[in-house]
């Protein structure tokens, strides 16, 4: 073989391998390219049902609030209507719990026996912490509340129930109910304060009007311990307005609201 034709294929073999070489490069970027669409694409798919799984995590809790709520409710005028209905009296105004019920301590602490539990003012006793240890005693509560004496006037886990939330429950006559200029007083049981205005809303749609100045379920400034909800129409305020025609302001997001189941 003639050496120009040895150098011409050496010349050729040279040209093929650089061009094997360069097709194997772009390839590998094409690869490399591709895997990376294909990465992000399921990266942001992850993302996605984490978004998903997180928003669905806390509706299901606050679900799950709102119907702790409802049941709280429910189950302590269930226990104060069956309460009257046995001993003809309210829990916490009993004048005859001394005799009929067993308490711990004993004797039962008596209430006034006027018809209406009424909170202790000039030294008179707390008749709505001692309606919660009526209850317990009698067996109407699964928990046992107990008021240690007659001079007890705060609220405490010892004595009184708290809501998921924290703020203690009350059964009382007064007027701490729908707007403030509500002069009515009437027995009703309250949830306590540190409730989310998203809670309580919800509450009042399924169970009532869902309106908070109206109807058997109404927002309530009472709190045992804590800030006081703040009134209607204020900023952050729980309703939108103080008046007998306000909306539970959910766009408010407020935290520390309440609200009060009327019985009589």
């Amino acid at each position: 073989m003639a050496l120009g034709q040895v150098e011409q294929r050496r010349a050729d073999s040279v040209l093929h391998q650089t061009a094997l070489a360069k097709h194997g490069s772009a390839s590998g970027r094409n690869h490399a390219c591709g895997f990376t669409l294909l990465d992000t694409a399921i990266t942001l798919v992850i993302a996605g049902l984490l978004v998903q799984v997180v928003v669905t995590g806390q509706q299901l809790i606050h679900n799950a609030r709102v119907r702790d709520l409802m049941a709280q409710q429910t189950d302590a005028e269930a226990a104060v209507v069956a309460f009257q209905d046995r001993y003809r009296a309210l829990p916490g105004d009993y004048a005859f719990a001394s005799v009929n019920i067993a308490c711990d301590p004993a004797p039962c602490i008596n209430g006034n026996g006027n018809g209406h539990v009424e909170a202790g003012t000039a030294g008179a006793i707390h008749e709505e912490i001692l309606a919660w240890q009526h209850l317990s005693a009698a067996g109407y509560l699964q928990a046992a509340y107990r008021m240690a004496g007659v001079g007890e006037s705060a609220a405490t886990p010892l004595n009184t129930p708290r809501n998921v939330f924290g703020g203690y429950l009350e059964i009382a006559y007064d007027s701490n109910w729908g707007y403030s200029g509500n002069t009515a007083p009437r027995h009703n049981i309250k949830t306590g304060n540190y409730v989310p205005v998203s809670v309580l809303s919800e509450v009042d749609r399924k169970i009532d009007d869902g309106l908070p100045g109206a109807g058997r379920f109404q927002f309530s400034r009472y709190a045992g311990f804590g800030a006081i909800p703040p009134a209607g129409g204020t900023s952050g305020a729980c309703t939108d307005a103080d008046t007998i025609t306000a909306a539970w302001a959910n766009t408010a997001d407020n935290d520390n609201c309440g609200a009060a189941t009327l019985l009589y």
